[in-house]
């Protein structure tokens, strides 16, 4: 059973613009996003906790339980400069990690169809949290 997912309605928003402009080469990474929003429970941007990653939010993870842990920032694809700390919401990575709170794990399907867990090891900046809301 997968973790529940808080998403703000501003994120909400924004994706939904997103999706509505993909390409369709990127119907599974639309699908999977898509697939997560519809189980998202919503909040105020000025609401929400702390410790959920959010977009343009640097988070710290690790895989499979791992003792390892990796920094990235998760953003939009247009926001994609290739920088190495960059990941973009339409990879599984940064599907999965959308909404979840530190903590957090939850097994997702990478695109050769094996299966990886990802943990929530830490929030290190979040745009709510420091009341950043136009990004």
């Amino acid at each position: 059973m997968k973790p529940s997912i808080l998403v703000s309605w501003l994120d909400m928003d924004r994706l939904d613009r997103m999706l509505d402009s993909l390409p369709a080469t990127q119907a599974a990474a639309r699908d999977a996003l898509l697939d997560e929003l519809g189980r998202a429970a919503l909040a105020e941007p000025w609401e929400m906790p702390p410790d959920v990653v959010t977009m343009n939010s640097r988070v710290r993870f690790s895989f499979d339980g791992a003792e390892e842990e990796v920094a990235m920032t998760l953003t939009y694809p247009k926001d994609m400069h290739g920088d190495a700390d960059q990941l973009s919401i339409l990879t599984p990575v940064g599907t999965a990690l959308l909404g979840l709170k530190t903590g957090d794990t939850i097994s997702w399907q990478r695109p050769d169809g094996a299966m990886f867990e990802l943990t929530v090891r830490g929030v290190e900046y979040q745009p709510e949290r420091e009341g950043v809301f136009h990004r």
